[in-house]
């Protein structure tokens, strides 16, 4: 019996980022969609449904705050688990993140480690197991 791999969303104006962790996460067994704004990431979502999103904060046109924010007011998604991602590392950034409805917060640059463990532990312990 084969199950659904875990889809994840990875939304992060940097391409190098993104290529990262999309990395990261298919070899871990993941499907992985990519948005490079939070516009690309809105207009996504209904088609893919993730089962968690990892937003990057610092982003032209939307922000990762507004982005979470939105995901977080829609019926269908609103329990959906929003990760931050952030170069910054501040007490600040992390309350306005929780005020919006982020989970959790992940500063960049990440480990292919704490990518998955913060996976493991927003996706309700649905774990691929990497070969």
């Amino acid at each position: 019996m084969t199950s659904t791999p875990l889809k994840i969303m990875v939304i992060d104006d940097s391409s190098t980022i993104r290529r990262c962790a999309e990395i990261f996460l298919s070899q871990a067994g993941y499907d992985v969609v990519l948005a490079e704004d939070g516009f690309a990431a809105l207009a996504q979502i209904n088609d893919h449904h993730p089962a968690l999103v990892f937003c990057d904060i610092l982003m032209p046109r939307l922000d990762g705050y507004q982005t979470c924010a939105l995901i977080k007011k829609s019926q269908q998604f609103h329990a959906t688990p929003v990760l931050m991602l952030s170069s910054r590392d501040g007490l600040f950034d992390r309350a306005r993140g929780a005020m919006v409805g982020a989970e959790a917060y992940l500063t960049k640059p990440f480990t292919r480690d704490s990518l998955l463990a913060a996976v493991h532990a927003h996706a309700g312990g649905a774990v691929a197991i990497p070969e």
